[in-house]
């Protein structure tokens, strides 16, 4: 509970004047809480609380209320006086006093007229202590009359000429507001030629023919009637001597026109005030006003000094366009000599304002109410100053006190009344009167003469809650007359709190200056005085401070991401903490961007007004803490702004610009960028960039472009906005800087050359009238330059050229300014005509059965008649040596570039003939076909058979049934199968190895073991080896006579013995699985070797040495389905994947490239399956119910 600390209780020598100890003892006197309950029990004399203002302006229309409410035990009785003497208000039917109060109400709606009761009326508050009084409240009824009627005559006047129209409006109370507007109700427009005066007249320093009008009106405001009086209409009309002809010149004299001033250029002159000096007197605290307005033509400026002073700064302002000086809160020491200088261009004059501020009474100290017990001393102090000095007047309940009844306690020393062992008789209410030629002041302070014992007025056993090391102050609110002493006890200890460890305030707080854990417990405050005493005890427990151990940490983040601020509060454990978090000092914004939880503020989406300072504050019933962090939002920055363009010559400018907001991210650069509203309007180019310390760069310009600017500025959020555009610059007209680049010369017809460029921009023009010159002759000939000169195109054809000869070629830019520079000069040749003659020797060198090799003598150079792009071999495939099919497929092309005369033939069909022929090709096309070629291609090893199936399993029997090999690649010569058993625990068994005649496709394997498992390798063979190979499992069929006696054997399986091992032998499995699982997963792969190893051919596979027995068989695939050479699908049946060999980029035409030794870039293979394997080799696992088949 925080509580205010009171000033320590003021200790006096005893060498002091008595008047100095009566002051001293009126200062530390009784005051009277405003406890309800002692309240109702203290008597008390009147203090008034409410009455009217001294001066009370009514309204007639409405009734007159006079306030007079007054405080006191008893309710005090109330009376007035009307003009000096009793004011019977039960004779006048139309006055009532407010019940309980003294407020007059008198009832003039009804009847009656306001000035009837105009006068002076003072209200008395009476009980048995004393009698208060009121102010003399002056009644006076608001009055608003009209303008007196008046002929007011046209007002014609000169252009140039002054003019005061006045106002002289009615006087009214309180006086109107003046101001001037026309017959439609719109204000008349005021400036420095024409202004109002503080008087209301309206002043002209020189009239302008637009100041002619008929209705110029004054009007006059009366705010407390709300009421508004019009003056007549007043008409000006302002004329030039130019305008007058002669007739009417001749008939009118100077003194007919308002004022005989020329209408000429003329110095100031004043209109107000008159003279060159004025006095002006003001009241203390009033608004002083000095007005000087001056006529003259040119209009004249007003200024203000003060002689042998400054204006004071913060009190002074100018009104009505500097013509009035206004000073605030004037003081006496705002007296002296002001002057106001009127000046135009023909010269100058000064007025002297002489100011005198005088005061009416204010207060230095009013006396204050006094509460005594008997035999006491003390004093009232009346201290007023003011200009002059004031009269100080004392009264005793109303009554002048030299006339009142004497009172041997109280002696009268000017301005003090000093009282001495007063008794309960000497309470009185006094009045003070301070009072001037300027006006008065009237206090009232009572004398409250009392005996009580002593009271605590603080609630018993208050309980007080404070934060360890900090001030802990026990109220101990007290009452007592005389005044009583206050002692404190802490624990109902014998012996007072002394004053070097606590506090002892003087309305009887006790402070302990830094509580500690020990300061709490119950203390026990005693009040003492000659009439009794008073305790009360209350109770102070000590809290432990609210700290913020996490505060919140200094955030930078971009727009659009989120931030979190933590709070972490620790506090007293019996104190409830609320925590609150603050943006820039107010609340959080009411957006669900804004998150709290218990010690974070999350902002999510963050925009650029989250920036700011936030503050976590944490409230607790006795103490808050605060910790604050600040959030800056970091983003690109604004667009630069204000370009200006200086230093502009013809091929250089400078650019400055203002950088925008960096958005708290530092530049980094400035990008430049120009746009060229001449030739190409609204595309912008790089023009440069610039360090982000710069802001200004000079900028290299091209002759003849109208260039814009435009700046965007980059940090490392990225780049801002483009800034608006700089003002154009058209730089002048220039010769071409360069020329067109990309020049070639290439015919396009054996008999033509055409000549092609890329043309410059506008930006590159550098002037109006872009054109080309292009030149050329032969290489090798000793022609002159040939020369044409065109324009907005981009190439030019020279026609009848040799076929295929050299030409030199340049083309030059040139414009209406000139030449530009020397161009380089290209080589390019006249058009291509196609080759005239075949390669010859054509050689073929069949490499294996699917690669050739082709060799050709070159042609003569002369005959290609054209770039040489190289050599194109066509070939296809004449007929099958196997079928004898006489079906030319389609031809196939093979392009060697350059002058090579070999190349490479892939992808081959073994055991085909073949054809070939070669053309050499130029950029025109291909020459005449060399002589067809004839090859053949040697056999090859066969492709898997298309399928192999299983059907008709028996106890001791398989049949098989293929399909032939889709590509034999030659004459079959036989099949080869393998089988092996697969027994319970899959291991492999021997192997077998059976040949089949090439006609069969079908074959039954007899003598087999019942319900195995067996697996099979089947391939076909040419006479140059044996193909890819197929495999497929199958089992025989289970014999159901040793079934059924298996039946009736003991079941081992519903052994316990059985049961145990099988679940140690999954266990064991498990594990096993979880550490290759985990093997698999940290490696990934596994060596090539060891996958060649598993697929090895099984005859190849050695026996175990120790028992003879084949090595064990799993499934390595995890039951995945079989690809090449592995389990066939649900139907049995195995379909052979595709192997063939295919054309893949020998060369580089249509099918394929060759490097430059005519090899095959990239691999050529066949996938294959090794063979069958024997002994340890792993291969696939069967499935659970084979697997169960083959345990059984």
């Amino acid at each position: 509970m925080q509580l205010k600390i009171m000033p320590k209780k003021k200790r006096l020598s005893a060498g002091r004047a008595p008047l100095m100890l009566f002051l001293c003892q009126m200062i530390s006197a009784l005051e009277v809480p405003l406890d309800p309950k002692l309240l109702e029990d203290l008597v008390q004399p009147p203090t008034i609380t409410q009455q009217s203002p001294k001066d009370y302006i009514i309204d007639p229309r409405e009734n007159i209320v006079i306030q007079c409410e007054a405080k006191g035990k008893p309710p005090p009785s109330f009376s007035w006086t009307r003009n000096g003497t009793h004011f019977d208000i039960d004779k006048d039917p139309l006055v009532t006093m407010k019940p309980g109060s003294g407020t007059l109400i008198i009832n003039i709606m009804s009847e009656g007229k306001a000035e009837t009761y105009e006068g002076v009326y003072q209200c008395t508050a009476r009980n048995e202590r004393g009698a208060a009084i009121s102010n003399n409240i002056v009644i006076r009824p608001s009055r608003s009359p009209l303008w007196t009627k008046e002929k007011l005559e046209p007002i014609t006047l000169r252009n140039g000429q002054s003019l005061v129209l006045p106002c002289r409006p009615p006087i009214g109370l309180p006086p109107p507001i003046i101001f001037w507007m026309d017959n439609s109700f719109q204000r008349l427009p005021q400036s420095e030629r024409v202004s109002q005066g503080l008087n209301g007249d309206l002043y002209f320093s020189n009239v302008l023919p637009e100041d002619t009008r008929e209705d110029y009106i004054c009007y006059a405001r009366f705010n407390h009637t709300q009421t508004i009086q019009q003056k007549q209409p007043i008409s000006v009309k302002v004329i030039s001597v130019d305008e007058l002809n002669d007739t009417i010149a001749a008939n009118l004299s100077d003194t007919e026109f308002y004022g005989a001033k020329s209408h000429r250029q003329r110095p100031p002159a004043f209109l107000t005030p008159d003279g060159n000096t004025s006095r002006k007197e003001e009241l203390r605290g009033n608004v002083l006003s000095l007005e000087c307005i001056a006529e003259g033509l040119p209009t004249p400026i007003i200024y203000w000094i003060k002689e042998d002073g400054t204006l004071p700064i913060n009190r002074t302002f100018y009104r009505n366009f500097k013509k009035t000086l206004q000073i605030v809160q004037v003081t006496e020491a705002d007296s002296g000599n002001y002057q106001c200088i009127a000046k135009n261009a023909l010269g100058a004059i000064h007025h002297t304002i002489s100011v005198t501020v005088k005061a009416a009474p204010y207060w230095i100290i009013a006396p204050q109410n006094l509460v005594l017990s008997p035999e006491e001393d003390g004093a009232l102090i009346c201290r007023a100053s003011g200009n002059p000095k004031p009269r100080i007047s004392w009264l005793s309940n109303g009554v002048p006190i030299e006339i009142a009844p004497d009172d041997p306690s109280r002696k009268i020393d000017g301005d003090t009344i000093i009282f001495s062992k007063v008794q309960e008789r000497s309470s009185a209410v006094y009045q003070c009167n301070a009072s001037n030629e300027y006006g008065y002041l009237l206090a009232n302070a009572f004398v409250n003469v009392l005996a009580e014992p002593p009271r605590i007025l603080t609630s018993a056993n208050t309980l007080y809650q404070v934060i360890a090391n900090r001030p802990a102050l026990l109220d101990c609110a007290f009452f007592g007359s005389p005044l009583p002493t206050i002692e404190w006890f802490k624990d109902a200890k014998g012996s007072a709190l002394r004053e070097d460890i606590y506090v002892l305030h003087e309305n009887g707080t006790l402070e302990i200056p830094v509580a500690q854990k020990d300061s709490t417990g119950t203390y026990t405050c005693v009040a003492r005085n000659k009439l009794g005493m008073a305790k009360n005890d209350v109770h102070l427990e000590i809290k432990d401070p609210t700290r913020i151990i996490k505060q919140p940490e200094y955030a930078v983040v971009q727009r659009g991401s989120t931030v979190s601020f933590e709070c972490k509060v620790k506090h007293d454990h019996t104190l409830i903490p609320t925590v609150t978090w603050l943006k820039d000092h107010g609340e959080l914004p009411s957006d669900g961007r804004f998150t709290v939880d218990k010690d974070h503020l999350v902002v999510a989406d963050v925009s650029d007004d989250d920036g700011g300072t936030y503050t976590c504050v944490a409230n607790t019933t006795l103490d808050n803490v605060s910790a604050s962090a600040v959030l800056s939002v970091v983003d690109v920055p604004n667009p630069p702004f204000d370009l200006e363009l200086t230093d502009q010559l013809d091929r250089s400018v400078q650019l400055s610009w203002t950088p925008g907001d960096d958005n708290n991210s530092p530049i980094t650069k400035f990008i430049i960028e120009y746009e060229d509203a001449m030739h190409e309007p609204g595309l912008w180019h790089h023009q440069t960039e610039v360090p982000g310390t710069q802001t200004t760069a000079q900028l290299k310009l091209s002759p003849y472009v109208n260039y814009s600017f435009r700046v965007m500025a980059e940090n490392n959020l990225g780049r801002s906005l483009p800034s608006e555009a700089s003002e154009q610059y058209l730089t002048k007209a220039a010769e071409p800087d360069k020329n067109p680049t990309a020049v070639e010369g290439l015919g396009s017809e054996p008999d033509n050359l055409v000549i092609t460029w890329k043309p410059l921009n506008g930006f590159e023009s550098n002037g109006p009238g872009l054109q080309y010159k292009v030149s050329w002759r032969q290489k090798d000939g000793d022609d002159e330059w040939t020369s044409v000169v065109v324009a907005n195109v981009s190439k030019y054809i020279v026609s009848g050229t040799p076929t295929f000869v050299p030409y030199l070629i340049k083309v030059q830019a040139l414009n209406d300014a000139g030449f530009a520079p020397e161009p380089a000069v290209v080589m390019g040749h006249s058009g291509e005509d196609l080759p005239m003659v075949a390669p010859g020797n054509v050689r073929v060198n069949v490499v294996n059965s699917t690669l050739a090799e082709v060799h050709w003598d070159p042609v003569p150079l002369k005959s290609i008649r054209g770039h040489l792009q190289g050599y194109r071999i066509y070939y296809w495939k004449a007929q099958s040596s196997l079928t004898r099919n006489r079906r030319h497929l389609e031809k196939k092309i093979l392009t060697f570039q350059g002058s090579k005369t070999h190349g490479m033939l892939p992808g081959l069909e073994p055991f085909s003939h073949y054809s070939l022929n070669v053309r050499v090709v130029n950029g025109k096309g291909e020459g005449p076909a060399s002589a067809d070629k004839v090859f053949s291609t040697p056999e090859g090893v066969p492709s898997a058979p298309s399928s192999l199936k299983i059907v008709n399993p028996t106890l001791d029997s398989l049949t098989l049934e293929w399909e032939p090999p889709s590509h034999p690649n030659g004459i079959l010569t036989e099949y080869t199968l393998k089988y092996q058993p697969i027994n319970s625990t899959h291991e492999l068994g021997p192997l077998v190895d059976l040949k089949i005649p090439a006609n069969k496709t079908r074959w039954t394997l007899k003598n087999l073991n019942f319900s195995t498992r067996y697996k099979f390798y089947f391939y076909a063979q040419t006479a140059a080896g044996s193909g890819s190979q197929i495999t497929e499992e199958a089992i025989t069929t289970v014999d159901e006579g040793k079934l059924a006696m298996a039946s009736r054997q003991v079941d081992i399986a519903t052994q316990g013995w059985f049961i145990g091992l099988m679940c140690a032998v999954a266990l064991l499995i498990l594990i096993l699985l979880i550490v290759c699982f985990i093997r698999r997963n940290k490696g990934g792969k596994y060596p090539v070797k060891e996958k060649e190893d598993a697929h090895a051919d099984p005859e190849i596979q050695p026996m175990k040495e120790d028992d003879g027995t084949f090595g064990e068989y799993s499934d390595a695939e995890d039951h995945k389905p079989l690809k090449k050479g592995s389990r066939t699908p649900s139907d049995r049946t195995v379909k052979k994947e595709d192997s063939d060999d295919s054309l893949v980029d020998y060369g580089e035409g249509v099918n394929g490239q060759f490097n430059e030794d005519g090899s095959f870039i990239g691999q050529y293979s066949g996938k294959k399956e090794k063979e069958p394997a024997e002994g340890n080799e792993s291969s696939e696992a069967p499935s659970p119910v084979n697997a169960m088949n083959s345990f059984v």
